[in-house]
């Protein structure tokens, strides 16, 4: 047993009447993009500080179908993973290919126990008696198919397909530049350790002389091991001697700012977010542009995934959620907490919650300003309850 059992049970070869035919004219397959996305410093850093923020998001299953697998949920995505970690890989899958499959994986009867990120080298839709299957290859040459209503699909950049995003060739020309610059910059520091020049010789008439005197020059001056001390020392058959000065062009600031710039768009982040210096508004904006979409996305796909159109009319649901007020400069978050605390929108855990701090006992509980008292209690002496009696 292995992690494709699980994932796949044994090996299902079911009947395939050819592709499963969609609206658009593209062939219904999807394969992993090979670039060199991941290999890039810059492109890596990125999707690295996405992956890191969204794998603090909190997993909340709601609802009362299929208690086993909400218990099983709860506790983690499957038995290899914990959610940090399935969140993680599976933003970085999205973020490298733009199309994410998460798989159930079954039990030993069958019944679902949990879901996993997988990374099949292609994908194909495919038609089993008129039902879409999604037909996986991977690169160890396993093949299996599944359902498709099964399956949960998350995509970026989705458009010529129906079903699949497309791939990140966009940034084939930013990605050369960077390997351009990469090289220019490797090339300069080679050039600079070493040193070159031009002269005349005279007194030499065949070329194979010319070659040997080059030669012995070099061995006596130029090698590692010499015993030349630093000193060139030129006899009288060198005429007119120069130094070669090799310049070589590196990218200037501006432009490499541009391609920065470049990446940092694609990607939705910026030098604060890769760098952990983002917080209070710089923060909110990037969660509600990258970290919510994503949470959205992913709830809505792992809830129409686990369950039935019956269990979620009835409110079984999936959702990835975060704490963004967690993220607040301290003196935004004491005047959120001293507001919400004033006119109890917020329990004393939930409080402490914002400052990272544990929750009490007794703290699932509103106050507010009264000054403040438990919310729906009556204190003998307050003052407006003293006018009451005496009325």
């Amino acid at each position: 047993m292995g992690l494709f059992s699980n994932l796949f049970g044994s090996l299902r070869h079911p009947k395939i009447n050819g592709f499963w035919k969609t609206l658009t004219a593209y062939t219904p397959s999807f394969t992993t993009w090979r670039g060199d996305l991941y290999e890039s410093e810059l492109c890596r850093s990125a999707m690295d500080a996405r992956a890191r923020n969204i794998s603090k998001l909190k997993i909340q299953v709601q609802g009362t179908a299929k208690p086993f697998l909400q218990t099983k949920l709860r506790l983690g995505p499957n038995q290899w993973q914990t959610w940090g970690q399935f969140l993680y890989r599976l933003s970085t899958i999205l973020d490298m290919q733009n199309t994410a499959f998460i798989v159930p994986v079954l039990g030993s009867y069958g019944d679902v126990t949990g879901i996993y990120p997988i990374l099949p080298s292609r994908c194909e839709i495919v038609d089993v008696s008129g039902e879409p299957w999604l037909r996986y290859k991977f690169s160890t040459s396993d093949v299996a198919a599944i359902e498709l209503a099964s399956v949960g699909i998350m995509t970026k950049y989705q458009y010529q397909d129906d079903f699949f995003g497309s791939s990140n060739t966009a940034l084939n020309e930013t990605m050369s530049l960077i390997e351009i610059q990469n090289q220019g910059i490797t090339e300069g520091i080679k050039n600079s350790a070493t040193y070159r020049f031009m002269a005349k010789l005279g007194n030499f008439s065949k070329s194979e002389d010319v070659a040997k005197e080059r030669k012995r020059f070099s061995e006596e001056n130029l090698q590692s091991d010499s015993d030349a001390g630093g000193l060139l020392l030129f006899p009288n058959t060198y005429n007119d001697p120069k130094q070669i000065i090799s310049r070589p062009y590196t990218i200037d600031a501006a432009q490499m700012e541009y391609i920065r710039t470049n990446v940092f768009n694609y990607f939705g982040v910026n030098s604060d977010i890769l760098q952990n210096k983002a917080f209070g508004d710089a923060w909110s904006a990037f969660y509600e542009g990258c970290i919510e979409v994503f949470s959205v996305q992913l709830s809505d796909v792992l809830t129409k995934m686990l369950f039935t159109d019956r269990e979620r009319a009835q409110g079984s649901f999936i959702i990835a959620t975060a704490n963004r007020l967690q993220y607040m400069s301290n003196t935004d978050k004491l005047n959120v907490s001293s507001q919400m605390a004033d006119r109890g929108l917020f329990t004393i855990n939930e409080i402490r919650d914002i400052w990272n701090m544990d929750p009490l006992p007794d703290g699932d509980k509103t106050i507010a300003r009264g000054e403040y008292k438990e919310t729906g209690s009556a204190d003998p002496a307050d003052p407006a309850e003293e006018d009451k009696k005496d009325d």
